[in-house]
């Protein structure tokens, strides 16, 4: 019997903010690689996972959600998803079940459209309607756009998730390896020890504070042997902001470093003393400069 061709590409993950592209890449992965949240515009940088499979090799590109801009960082983390769309052999565009196909997802679908690459789209949160509902919407999405698959699934859940991937790798071309075997991220560790903080203020914060704080991680030490010392700083944009992530005698900066670092030590396997600070750069998602030196890559406005 002949061997089954191995094959590989790049996938971007696409589609507006808060249909649940994180948690999706995180199910198919099955590895922790991006930040989760029930705030939109969680992601803000392009990050790449990837699942290996004795026949096939995907390389995920989780991007921002693409929305309407407010700001510089705004501009960027558009800009950001949108240039994926030409780079990747195949395109996973994301729609919620429950939702209307409304004026977000139209925006996604024409620059999807003007791109020309190949596109699944993923019908996700199918938890949250009956099932005889599915059959009608897809039958309305089919209208929309040529799909190369329509596949509903529950990234919460894991409900048709192997599905997915499958109709996934059916379609990529034949190809090597890019990564070892192991890998799941490209990631440095210090983004995702930087990511895993803020998706705790994310978590732990409400109103306008949780999105206009980022986190710099200065310092990743082993020390004494067997701990991992962190400093990292996390930044805001208001002195009212930098009081509610402190909170009274300091009790929700800790909170926010207990939690992330019970996630940093599973992740790394190791013990890990995380110093802490929270410092104020005046208004620094419209400041070209302060998003540069934050990460935020200028050359892609």
């Amino acid at each position: 019997m002949k061997e089954k061709e191995h094959r590989s590409g790049f996938v971007s993950i696409v589609g507006r903010p808060n249909v649940g592209k994180s948690t999706l890449l995180n199910r198919m992965v099955g590895a922790k690689v991006a930040i989760v949240s029930d705030k939109p515009q969680t992601t803000r940088n392009r990050i790449q996972a990837v699942l290996t499979r004795p026949e096939a090799q995907v390389i995920f590109l989780d991007t921002p959600g693409i929305h309407k801009a407010k700001h510089r960082l705004g501009q960027y983390m558009v800009k950001v998803a949108l240039q994926t769309l030409k780079e990747v052999d195949l395109v996973l565009f994301i729609v919620e079940a429950h939702s209307p196909f409304g004026p977000g997802d139209k925006f996604v679908l024409n620059r999807l459209k003007d791109a020309g690459t190949p596109a699944i789209l993923g019908i996700n949160k199918i938890d949250l309607v009956p099932r005889e509902s599915l059959l009608p919407l897809i039958s309305d999405l089919q209208q929309k756009h040529d799909f190369t698959a329509i596949v509903p699934v529950s990234a919460l859940k894991g409900d048709n998730m192997d599905g997915l991937v499958a109709e996934i790798i059916r379609h990529l071309p034949p190809g090597p390896r890019y990564y070892p075997a192991e890998a799941v991220t490209d990631q440095p560790e210090q983004f995702v020890i930087a990511e895993l903080i803020r998706e705790k203020v994310l978590q732990l914060t409400r109103e306008e504070v949780p999105h206009g704080v980022t986190v710099v991680v200065e310092e990743v030490v082993p020390r004494h042997g067997k701990v991992l010392f962190i400093r990292a700083v996390v930044y805001t944009e208001k002195d009212s902001h930098k009081g509610i992530l402190l909170g009274g005698r300091g009790r929700m900066v800790k909170k926010v470093g207990q939690m992330a670092r019970a996630e940093i030590e599973a992740l790394f396997g190791t013990r890990v003393y995380l110093d802490l600070w929270v410092k104020v750069k005046q208004n620094w998602r419209r400041n070209e400069t302060f998003l540069g030196e934050f990460g935020y890559r200028p050359d892609r406005w």
